[in-house]
């Protein structure tokens, strides 16, 4: 049934020819390529992962500053305000010392003015004490 002749090495020859053939056509060109693709992907995922750790360094640094920001933020507002009621006490201070000056204007105005009455009220009462004694008299 099977016969052993020149023709099982022959095919044996072009088996080990196709073979050859294959791998330097073939396989060779294809093992390069997905040697090449899985170390663009590997070379890829470190990047990735190399800029992930970078993007988290910076974001963890930018949380800091911004923490530190805040603090000095609310230090100067704390300052201003301390500052806006100091301002505020000052012309609060400085509105009552006009406000006072004007009251004691006031007041030694009305003393002159009350002066000022009391003397043409003595000079009046002195006429009508005139007027109703000589009316008594007459």
């Amino acid at each position: 049934m099977f016969d052993f002749d020149a023709t099982l090495p022959l095919m044996a020859v072009q088996f080990l020819i196709l073979t050859v053939i294959l791998n330097a056509i073939f396989y060779k060109p294809l093992s390069n390529a997905l040697d090449n693709r899985d170390d663009y992907v590997r070379g890829n995922l470190r990047e990735a992962k190399d800029r992930l750790e970078q993007a988290k360094n910076l974001a963890a640094q930018y949380e800091q500053e911004l923490a530190v920001t805040r603090r000095q933020a609310q230090v100067l507002l704390e300052e201003a305000r301390a500052d806006a009621q100091k301002i505020a006490t000052g012309e609060i201070a400085a509105a009552q010392k006009i406000v006072q000056a004007e009251l004691l204007n006031v007041q030694a105005e009305i003393d002159q003015q009350k002066q000022s009455v009391l003397r043409d009220l003595e000079v009046q009462v002195g006429t009508f004490s005139q007027q109703l004694l000589t009316k008594l008299l007459a």
